[in-house]
């Protein structure tokens, strides 16, 4: 099945979290480079693509055939860019070109069009998670990450799995505000970079906001995550920026 996509539309997601135990996820996610992403004029993929990453030395089966799907797109014509996420800021240079795909820091200033859109995957805007800003600056250290990659696969991958639990632990205790973006942050982002528009994910909380800053108008586009029998994602064209939906069996 082809899909209508505008060949200078940009496409976003985020939030995927394809692992081994959710096939379906990952069905769908190639269903979408399949019907979707062939035809557009690039694809942004704000982090947590993975459940968990664990290195560019992963050696699983979802590993080496969504980089040999993606360089399949990239090389088709369609520019890939990966982003970090709480997930899989262990992603290196080494997976991206495997993927054919560019890693970007954050934020990213993205132009289209004549509009501006500040990308990033969303999680350094809950200032209000002392707890996980703190486990963050720990694990994005140079020496913590050195030290860890040289563990073996199997070391690493059971602190990934005691992580996501204890993750999973911490945030069913924590009260809903925290878990969310702190609007403070979201104002400064966008004063000191001068946009209108920001996009993340992260919160699992898709929505477009209308704001006000400094007296004028600005967006935050949420991206969703991918569950159930449908994702949401955005599109950017020449009109500017739209939410849709992709449904997939």
């Amino acid at each position: 099945m082809k899909a209508s996509c505008p060949p200078d539309a940009l496409l976003l997601v985020s939030d995927l979290h394809l692992s081994e135990q959710r096939p379906e996820l990952t069905q769908a996610f190639m269903q979408f480079l399949d019907t979707l992403a062939n035809a557009a004029g690039g694809l942004y993929i704000l982090g947590d693509l993975f459940d968990a990453w664990i290195g560019d030395d992963d050696d699983t089966p979802l590993a080496t055939t969504l980089a040999a799907r993606l360089h399949q797109l990239s090389a088709a014509g369609t520019p890939i860019f990966l982003m970090h996420g709480n997930r899989d800021f262990l992603l290196g240079q080494r997976y991206a070109a495997a993927c054919g795909a560019t890693l970007l820091s954050e934020p990213h200033l993205l132009q289209h069009a004549d509009k501006r859109y500040l990308l990033l995957h969303g999680d350094t805007l809950c200032t209000r998670d002392a707890d996980y800003l703190a486990f963050r600056a720990q694990v994005r250290a140079p020496a913590w990450q050195a030290q860890f990659l040289a563990k073996p696969l199997p070391e690493r991958r059971a602190f990934a799995e005691e992580a996501r639990a204890r993750s999973k632990s911490m945030s069913s205790n924590k009260p809903e505000d925290i878990m969310d973006v702190t609007p403070e942050a979201v104002a400064t982002i966008l004063q000191e970079h001068d946009v209108q528009f920001l996009i993340h994910g992260h919160t699992h909380r898709p929505n477009v906001h209308n704001l006000q800053v400094d007296g004028e108008p600005a967006w935050r586009l949420v991206l969703g995550d991918w569950r159930d029998t449908e994702a949401k994602y955005l599109r950017i064209d020449a009109a500017g920026a739209h939410m849709e939906r992709f449904i997939y069996p």
